[in-house]
């Protein structure tokens, strides 16, 4: 009876050392055989995609992340799995976008903690069901604050398309988004969800369904400003982008 969404979205905490440096939201999406935590540059960097400089007021740069994982046949429970961030020379693991680099604020990273676990994947190659004019609900599935919905299920917060989602954003692959997001959300995947019945078909028209339905629409990477409700949304094809093609970090790691 608990929704999928729910559960696909995962409680990151970056950290270096023995310092937690806050919470964040992510989840996987699978290629090839081949299982990634997708989230954003600035939570796996610890930097500002834009100039590099760090987002925690002491400087520290993660140098793993910590994922609450759901343990396998056990909804209800999780494994709490450290990924690390930088391989033995120190080079950076995650994968960035093969156009924009680091200024493509979301990013893929190969998990290597697998056991004991089960994975409920979003899909960002399926084809959309369902129309998104301007004004759309969407859905942002995370964890603000860091705070969640008993254990570590994520909780809903409604948005609305902001931003022609056929026109991209300051020349990036972004749509916005108006909604009450907070800190924790970053790497929340964004839905276009409805629980079933009759929803407005992409081709034009209505269609049934018989269950709930989802889209997946992009990943939320924060705010434009912090006096604005707009944030920014960077969408399938970017995800798709850089598992397909991307290029890992040049970013140092952290010492």
């Amino acid at each position: 009876m608990i929704s999928r969404p729910t559960v696909a979205s995962l409680l990151l905490v970056p950290a270096f050392r023995e310092q937690r440096l806050g919470t964040a939201t992510g989840f996987v999406v699978t290629h090839d055989d081949v299982n990634y935590l997708v989230t954003n540059f600035h939570i796996v960097s610890g930097r500002r995609p834009n100039d590099l400089t760090a987002t925690h007021p002491s400087g520290a740069w993660p140098d793993r992340i910590e994922v609450a994982q759901n343990a396998a046949g056990n909804i209800g429970r999780w494994l709490l799995l450290a990924e690390p961030l930088y391989d033995e020379s120190g080079a950076p693991r995650w994968l960035e976008h093969p156009i924009h680099s680091h200024r493509a604020d979301v990013v893929a990273l190969p998990l290597l903690r697998q056991e004991g676990i089960d994975l409920f994947p979003h899909d960002p190659w399926a084809p959309l069901r369902m129309a998104m004019p301007m004004a759309t609900p969407l859905s942002i599935v995370g964890f603000p604050f860091g705070q969640t919905g008993g254990g570590a299920f994520a909780l809903w917060v409604q948005g609305f398309v902001a931003s022609e989602p056929a026109i991209d954003f300051d020349g990036l692959p972004v749509l916005l988004i108006d909604s009450r997001t907070r800190p924790g959300q970053s790497g929340s995947p964004v839905l276009n969800y409805n629980s079933g019945g009759s929803v407005p078909h992409i081709g034009g028209g209505t269609a049934i369904f018989s269950g709930e339905v989802t889209d997946f629409v992009g990943v939320y990477s924060g705010r434009i400003n912090e006096q604005s409700d707009l944030g920014f949304v960077w969408k399938a094809a970017a995800v798709r982008e850089i598992i397909e093609g991307g290029v890992l970090a040049s970013v140092p790691g952290p010492s």
